[in-house]
């Protein structure tokens, strides 16, 4: 089941969610693009949360290291 995290403070990302069981993790960016990013340790999930720049920390950390697809918006 997918956990949503509302509002994530980011100027780039609009929520963040993750499925614990699945190991997937969603990001919606303003704009309305979402993306799932597969085998994701629930860690991965937490960390950008606490991170000083969110979009950062998924720049450098998730997002080259993480196999994704895109998603439509809800």
């Amino acid at each position: 089941m997918l956990v949503r995290t509302e509002p994530v403070h980011s100027s780039v990302i609009a929520e963040i969610g993750y499925d614990p069981e699945a190991r997937i993790l969603e990001v919606r960016f303003h704009g309305g693009r979402a993306y799932h990013y597969f085998d994701v340790p629930p860690a991965e999930h937490a960390a950008p949360l606490s991170a000083d720049s969110i979009g950062g920390y998924f720049n450098r950390t998730i997002f080259p290291r993480y196999r994704w697809t895109r998603i439509d918006a809800e």
